[in-house]
C-alpha cells in the first residue's frame, strides 16, 4: 500500500509540473500572439513606411532637378533671342514672353512637385495603416 501511495503522490507531483509547463507554455504563446507578433508587424510596417519616404524623395529630386534644367534651357533660349533682337522693343517682347511662360511653367511645376509630395506621403502612410489593421 506504501508504493501504491508513493505511486499516487508522485503522479500527482507529474501531473502537476504539466499542468505547470502547459500554463507556461500557454502564457508564452499568449505573450507572442499579443507582444511579440504585433510588435513585429509594426516594426516592419515602420521599415516599409520608411522604404516608400526615400523612393518618394528621390523621385521628388530628380522631378526638381529635371524642372531646373528646363528652365535653364529656356532662360538660355530666351537670353539668345534678345541677344539677336534688332531693337529694344523686341527684347522687351522677348523678356515679355519669357517672363509669362515661365510663370507658368513655375505654377505647373510646383503642382507637380505638391501631386508628388501628396502621392509619396499616402504611400508612406499606408504601410503603417496596413501594419497597424492586421491581426
Amino acid at each position: 500500500m506504501a508504493a501504491s501511495r508513493k505511486t499516487t503522490a508522485g503522479d500527482r507531483a507529474k501531473a502537476a509540473a504539466d499542468k505547470v509547463r502547459e500554463g507556461a507554455e500557454k502564457a508564452r504563446e499568449s505573450f507572442k500572439e499579443r507582444v511579440v507578433d504585433p510588435a513585429k508587424r509594426a516594426g516592419e510596417a515602420m521599415k516599409a513606411s520608411g522604404e516608400k519616404v526615400v523612393e518618394g524623395n528621390k523621385t521628388i529630386g530628380l522631378k526638381m532637378i529635371d524642372q531646373a534644367e528646363t528652365n535653364a534651357r529656356e532662360a538660355f533660349a530666351a537670353m539668345r533671342a534678345a541677344a539677336g533682337a534688332r531693337d529694344l522693343s523686341e527684347v522687351m517682347k522677348i523678356q515679355g514672353e519669357f517672363l509669362r511662360e515661365q510663370g507658368n511653367r513655375s505654377m505647373t511645376q510646383a503642382r507637380e512637385i505638391g501631386e508628388l509630395i501628396m502621392q509619396f506621403g499616402r504611400d508612406a502612410v499606408g504601410p503603417l495603416k496596413t501594419g497597424a489593421t492586421k491581426k
